[in-house]
């Protein structure tokens, strides 16, 4: 029951707030399930990172890698973009309550929370930009190397 409870039922929550986002932004077909299917693993990843890293920041660049490699894989396969399966499974690790919250203390006038809550804030959001530009930057190589050189105009190839 516990393990339902920590780990099942947030991705299932994860898996349907992705399919919620993917009928934002006309995503259909199988491709709803791809980006939903995406968004549950993050999640999942998250979660089970949580007692090897104890850190929200680190948890949150492991999940975007996972769901940057699930992405760039289900792009290839599919022979789509990989933007529109990234964005969709991003949304459940969106760091909106602190966005929230860093508003709040600054509208209260509470300038010491407001700048933790924001640093916090930017942290996460870093933290995704960076895991998924990690796993961008390494598909990239790996599909480089496996390219042929193509000679520049004019050279002897």
């Amino acid at each position: 029951m516990e393990l339902m409870q920590t780990l099942i039922l947030p991705c299932v929550y994860a898996f349907a707030a992705c399919i919620g986002f993917s009928f934002v932004f006309n995503i259909h077909g199988k491709g709803t399930l791809i980006c939903a299917c995406g968004g549950g693993l993050g999640w999942l990843c998250y979660l089970l990172s949580a007692p090897l890293v104890q850190s929200d920041i680190v948890q949150s660049f492991l999940a975007a890698m996972a769901i940057s490699a699930w992405s760039e894989g289900m792009a290839r396969v599919r022979k789509c973009p990989v933007t529109s399966y990234l964005v969709v499974a991003l949304f459940p690790l969106v760091p909106g309550g602190g966005i929230y919250y860093s508003m709040r203390h600054a509208m209260n006038g509470d300038v010491d929370a407001f700048m933790n809550e924001l640093m916090h804030t930017l942290g996460l959001a870093g933290a995704l930009a960076v895991g998924v530009l990690v796993v961008a930057s390494l598909v990239r190589i790996v599909t480089a190397r496996r390219r042929p050189a193509v000679p520049a105009e004019g050279e002897d190839g």
